[in-house]
């Protein structure tokens, strides 16, 4: 069965703005590629989604037919698409003028054999005549060092190898390889199979191991969805966000990006071009979050592991906010020259410069997710005492940094305060390291930290609070130095800090409301920053202002702005980090964990019960 991508998503008329970024994801949590609309590969990166980007065709400029992997239809005339249902196997049907029809299969292997998981850095595709007499040329022009150039090539009696680098990629086939290098047309009378990977020979018959290996993937997606405890309103729009993010997990190690790409800029023209390739403590926490309401505990112990590691390797228990996949802690930040970026948008980075900063919220977001291992008996490793004494460590740092000046989540590279979002999560690192030590009977360890949770408490009461003017209540401000807003502060009930219904978090939402909120979306802030005013709404913060909506009795306004955040969805369902709040227009990095998080949690939150329909 398939999903189709237009019928699973209401097209509004302002999609069509978004015409660059309906892009379609495929992986195995190994490697993964963006799709067009037209069954095209224009993004890709080898052996690793930090990687080489060998498909780079959406970030370079007018050589859109370089580092691009296509099938052209002789005469083609329309191209339609669908998800497998339950899976990141994608289905193309290309139709050309004559009626001539065919559709391409895409997936990345991944299925249970021997004992392991076999997710190679390999792309499988099958080309299949459905009408008429179609013809197609294949067209794979994989780059390599950023872009600098079209990869040479070798070839074989059934295979074409590519020099990209230091990486060698082997497309084994059983279409005519002087065809494909020749970029000739060439009918379609059978199913035709493509195997682009590890520059081995292929073992066994390429058409009937293609075939197991696209059943084996599709039963592997179909029964991981089947265990997923989702709510009962929009299955299908949380089904497709949360396989997205199971993608967006390195399996390896554990760790989990922060969306697949590099470099789509914030807003037009706006150098707010940033790697988004790598594992933010911040976003892996959230996505993990939101995984475990729907009972993935898979991704959850994955990255549990990749956090003892880092833990193991803190100096003092000091945590940056960043990690490569590798857990490799420098991440400095370069251009690509070769690439001209998103529609010509450069620059184009590698690396990120904020592995830097200090951002003081990073202590809580090592501590939140890791709790769960002391409690949910689910878990096949369950944390033990010495976890916890590596965790009083991380702790010890929470304490130590909370009033302390730093760069916030919103990650400022020119000014540091002490942000209000960022003390909060050091109080929830200490409040829930003490239900910990409760938990393992050290009473004197939870009297410790207990203490100092309500000082930090009460200090954030004191300093992050600011009273209003005469005849006006006050609200929290973003910093304890100013009272200015961002939309964070609402995400203090989430972490338990306040009640939705205390009078000093409602005076706040409703001035977050007030000089964020931009009709259906919410600004991250209003202040100029280090590249001037925000230009775009961020998504992740729209969904914090339905969640709060919800929270506070609006929840028919909470379901309406709900929606309208469904129909800004790409056709594939998925979301980038932000939006223009006038136009519609997607922008930022695709796709964004945060985003298809706030689809996750809102819809949990907003949905009929499952005892309402049973």
């Amino acid at each position: 069965m398939t999903e189709s991508l237009l019928a699973a998503t209401p097209v509004p008329d302002k999609r069509s703005s978004n015409a660059d970024l309906e892009l379609a994801p495929i992986g195995n949590c190994q490697v993964s590629a963006l799709v067009d609309r037209t069954g095209a590969f224009v993004w890709g990166c080898i052996p690793r989604v930090d990687g080489e980007p060998v498909f780079c065709s959406l970030l370079n400029g007018e050589r859109r037919d370089d580092g691009i992997w296509r099938f052209e239809l002789e005469g083609q005339v329309s191209a339609t698409q669908q998800y497998i249902r339950n899976t990141p196997i994608l289905l193309t049907k290309l139709v050309s003028k004559d009626g001539s029809e065919v559709e391409i299969l895409d997936f990345c292997p991944r299925f249970e054999g021997q004992g392991r998981m076999y997710r190679p850095v390999a792309f499988a595709r099958i080309v299949r005549p459905v009408a008429g007499h179609p013809r197609i040329r294949v067209v794979l022009r994989p780059m390599k060092n950023y872009g600098e150039a079209v990869a040479p090539t070798t070839r074989g009696t059934n295979h074409v190898r590519f020099l990209c680098g230091s990486q060698t990629l082997r497309l084994s086939t059983d279409a005519s390889i002087g065809y494909i290098q020749e970029s000739h047309f060439f009918r379609v009378e059978d199913d035709t199979h493509f195997f682009l990977g590890p520059d081995e020979p292929f073992v066994g018959d390429l058409r009937e191991q293609v075939r197991r290996m696209e059943q084996s993937t599709r039963k592997y997606w179909q029964l991981w969805v089947r265990g997923l405890a989702t709510p009962y309103e929009w299955q299908e729009e949380v089904i497709r966000c949360a396989i997205t993010l199971k993608l967006c997990q390195h399996e390896e190690t554990g760790a989990i990006v922060a969306a697949l790409t590099t470099s789509i800029p914030e807003a037009p023209h706006s150098e707010r071009n940033w790697d988004y390739r790598y594992c933010w403590l911040r976003d892996s926490y959230y996505t993990v979050q939101a995984l475990n309401r729907l009972g993935a505990l898979d991704v959850l112990e994955k990255y549990l592991g990749f956090l003892r590691n880092i833990v193991d390797g803190a100096k003092g228990g000091q945590i940056q906010p960043l990690y490569s996949v590798m857990g490799v802690a420098e991440l400095d930040e370069t251009n690509a020259p070769s690439l001209a970026g998103y529609r010509g948008m450069g620059p184009v980075r590698i690396g990120n410069a904020a592995y830097q900063q200090v951002q003081y919220d990073c202590y809580g977001q090592i501590v939140l997710p890791t709790v769960q291992g002391f409690f949910d008996h689910r878990l096949l490793r369950m944390a033990d005492e010495n976890d916890f004494t590596s965790l009083e460590a991380v702790g010890e740092a929470a304490w130590d940094k909370h009033d302390k000046p730093d760069a916030g989540l919103w990650e400022f590279r020119t000014r540091q305060e002490v942000h209000t979002y960022s003390a909060v999560m050091c109080w929830a690192a200490c409040d829930r390291l003490a239900d910990v030590a409760v938990h393992l009977g050290k009473d004197e360890r939870a009297q410790l930290w207990r203490e100092r949770a309500n000082s930090i408490a009460d200090k954030i009461e004191a300093k992050a609070w600011f009273a209003g003017e005469e005849g006006r209540y006050g609200h929290y401000g973003a910093s304890f130095e100013s009272s200015y807003i961002d939309a964070s502060l609402l995400q203090m009930v989430e972490l338990r800090f306040c009640s939705p219904d205390a009078e000093r978090f409602l005076a706040t939402f409703r001035e977050v409301e007030k000089q964020l909120r931009r009709g259906e979306h919410m600004l991250r802030y209003a202040a100029e920053d280090d590249f001037g005013l925000p230009e775009t709404a961020f998504n992740i913060c729209t969904f914090w202002l339905i969640d709060a909506l919800a929270r506070v009795g609006r929840e028919g306004e909470a379901r309406e702005l709900f929606c309208t955040m469904l129909n800004h969805r790409t056709a594939s369902g998925l979301l980038s980090e932000d939006m223009d709040f006038e136009t519609g227009e997607l922008w930022g990095n695709f796709p964004q964990t945060y985003s298809l998080v706030g689809v996750i949690n809102c819809a949990g939150l907003l949905s009929k019960s499952w005892n309402e329909v049973r």
